[in-house]
């Protein structure tokens, strides 16, 4: 089964528009609650970041870490690659990503 994910550019701007941000050196963090009974995922990863191979590369980890990371129900994320986490591997992905949603208080307790 598909993780619930957040597709159309609207609920991107939403979560800009209406959302908090937290941000470090590798990821910004948009996180607003949207109400629903699941927590959606959203992923960019700009050109500056690298190319297309990059870029790809950086959703599936992107995507791994969000997925083993346990998070409350009833948020919309939204998380943005910067230029340093093209040269970051997996575990400090999921190690700044698991510390940005600590921050922003979404984590499972």
């Amino acid at each position: 089964r598909r993780d619930p994910r957040l597709t159309s550019g609207t609920d991107f701007a939403s979560a800009r528009r209406h959302g908090r941000s937290w941000s470090d050196r590798a990821l910004v963090l948009l996180a607003r609650p949207n109400n629903l009974g699941v927590s959606r995922y959203g992923f960019s990863v700009g050109k500056r970041v690298g190319n297309a191979v990059v870029r790809n590369k950086m959703k599936r980890r992107l995507k791994e870490a969000a997925r083993v990371t346990q998070v409350q129900k009833g948020w919309d994320l939204v998380l943005i690659a910067r230029k340093d986490a093209s040269s970051s591997d997996f575990h400090s992905l999921s190690r700044s990503m698991t510390d940005l949603f600590r921050r922003a208080g979404v984590l499972e307790h």
